[in-house]
């Protein structure tokens, strides 16, 4: 049943890092971008994977929260 869950979570959060992604940066110029006033240090592919797990986490967190709260009150306090 974990394992269920688990993909429940992840597999839906991947699906929207990509799409995130995308529309991100359609838009968005890595090499455009500045972190605390200084332009950021990493190559374009850089940019693109570091933001990808950032969405992912995201993501991964909101698809966490809807699986916590679709439980019974007994699951969750049992």
């Amino acid at each position: 049943m974990l394992a269920q869950r688990l993909m429940w979570i992840v597999w839906p959060a991947f699906l929207m890092a990509g799409v995130l992604e995308v529309l991100v940066f359609a838009f968005v110029d890595p090499q455009d971008m500045h972190w605390m006033g200084q332009p950021i240090e990493l190559s374009r592919q850089g940019v693109y994977t570091v933001s990808f797990f950032v969405f992912w986490v995201l993501t991964c967190a909101s698809s966490a929260l809807t699986v916590l709260l679709s439980k019974s009150p007994l699951e969750v306090n049992g």
